[in-house]
């Protein structure tokens, strides 16, 4: 599944976030690579190695993070049962990221298997909109679509989709990234599910209590908890 969503963030948050990023000190994105990602990528991320960088990371999600659970588009189509903590990654000129998949099994302890998830879904949040070049391409069953999103806005899309960023050509790109593993791990089903949500939702929104309305509501609900993995 492919989705933009616009305006997660508004235009006040994204002008604290661009001040915060500002003069943040950034480091090499292979640094958090895999041997594979590694070969292709090439662009910076926040780091998080001082005490000022952890404190950064803490705005910024404090920021970014509510806006992002709270969206209902969000919610209904990715179905969230564990979300990442973002990476906030900018691209120079020059800097690009060539075709890959996201790492199937995520986090930081190998120990504490409770800090580990499955990557479902892959989320991009466009920080600034003011570069050229830096579309993000995803290889879809319909071919490639490139997005490049305006400030704020999301996109979404499977984490087993090949992908990759384009060269900047000028400006700097800055994105946060995350991923989330689904209560709903097919992504045909969370499609589905999705569609569902969004007729339902017409219905109410016209206050309509009419039969189609109540079986629409009830075949939504009956798909989640068939589907759903807790």
């Amino acid at each position: 599944m492919l989705l933009v969503i616009p305006n997660v963030l508004d235009q006040n948050q994204l002008k604290v976030i661009s001040k915060l990023l500002e003069d943040a000190e950034f480091e090499d994105g292979k640094l958090s690579a895999g041997k594979e990602a590694a070969l292709v990528k090439h662009n910076l991320e926040l780091s998080q190695e001082t005490r000022t960088g952890e404190v950064l990371h803490q705005q910024l999600n404090q920021m970014v993070m509510p806006s992002l659970m709270k969206n209902s588009d969000y919610q209904n189509s990715v179905y969230p049962l564990k979300v990442a903590t973002p990476f906030y990654v900018r691209y120079e000129k020059g800097m690009h990221y060539g075709y890959h998949i996201d790492d199937p099994i995520m986090g930081n302890s190998a120990l504490n298997l409770q800090e580990r998830y499955r990557s479902d879904v892959s989320t991009t949040i466009f920080l600034n909109d003011d570069y050229e070049g830096g579309e993000l391409v995803i290889k879809t069953t319909n071919g490639e679509q490139k997005i490049k999103g305006n400030a704020g806005d999301v996109v979404i899309y499977s984490s087993n989709s090949l992908h990759k960023v384009t060269e900047v050509i000028s400006g700097k790109r800055l994105v946060a990234i995350t991923w989330a593993q689904s209560m709903v791990k097919d992504s045909a089903k969370r499609e589905i599910l999705y569609e569902l949500s969004q007729a339902r939702e017409n219905l109410l929104n016209e206050n309509s209590i009419s039969d189609v309305t109540k079986q629409v509501s009830n075949v939504y609900s009956n798909l989640l908890r068939l589907w759903s993995e807790l």
